[in-house]
């Protein structure tokens, strides 16, 4: 058991909130329970999360995409007070991690996402969220082992014979970071969307290019991040996984 104070504090500073200037607030979005024992994982605060959530009687539910994003219309109508009534109805707290969870050396999106795909000497490109290592495999063998990783057919661009060596990465919608991976002349960038644009950038510069999935490519930082708190404040823990084809 954990206070949620504790947690709170906990959480900010193993994953270094304040260095973020993110799109959303990090943390505790909506206020449940005091005392935490068991916690809920899922990439994204959707009902179809939440109302599982309830089911398995969750203190707190730990998610990548929370509430409260800029630039969204600010009033709790329609689906959104649905969710937070949801939530505060069942007295369940939910934690919401956006960019701290991305960058995260050991619990991040981009290095779990890393180990699933067997990639060689992960490590961050300079300040960036954008991360970089090694493969040895053609483009059309690397295609085949996201597919069976991710369990998802990717967008691909390239030549399926090309060998990659050098990867770049950034999980989620990071398509506009390709510049990241041709600046360090990577043979592949690897994110989760594409934009109308990539396909030409990657055929210009002679860099093979995957879109996995945003939610696909997501799915492992949350988790792990929640293991660990598991592990160190003896939580039950569950990951809960709403598929999502984007």
């Amino acid at each position: 058991m954990v206070n949620r104070q504790d947690l709170v504090n906990y959480c900010a500073d193993y994953l270094s909130v304040d260095k973020f200037k993110d799109y959303c607030p990090n943390g505790l979005q909506v206020e449940g329970c005091e005392e935490i024992t068991h916690i809920i994982s899922g990439v994204s605060a959707n009902l179809a999360l939440i109302e599982q959530a309830i089911d398995e009687k969750a203190d707190a539910l730990f998610v990548h995409h929370g509430f409260f994003w800029k630039n969204e219309d600010a009033k709790i109508i329609g689906i959104k007070r649905k969710r937070i009534a949801a939530l505060i109805a069942n007295n369940i707290n939910l934690f919401g991690y956006h960019l701290p969870l991305d960058a995260h050396i050991k619990v991040g999106n981009n290095i779990q996402l890393a180990k699933k795909l067997a990639i060689r000497n992960p490590t961050p490109i300079g300040d960036t969220l954008v991360w970089q290592g090694e493969i040895d495999m053609s483009l059309s063998q690397f295609g085949q082992s996201v597919e069976s990783t991710l369990k998802r057919k990717p967008l691909i661009f390239g030549d399926d014979n090309k060998q990659l060596k050098r990867i770049a990465w950034c999980t989620g919608g990071a398509q506009s970071y390709i510049d990241h991976a041709i600046d360090v002349n990577a043979d592949i960038f690897l994110t989760g969307e594409v934009s109308e644009q990539i396909p030409a950038i990657s055929q210009e510069n002679d860099i093979a290019f995957i879109s996995a999935g945003h939610h696909a490519t997501e799915r492992y930082g949350v988790q792990s991040l929640c293991q660990h708190l598991s592990d160190k404040f003896d939580l039950k823990h569950q990951f809960i996984d709403i598929d999502n084809q984007v």
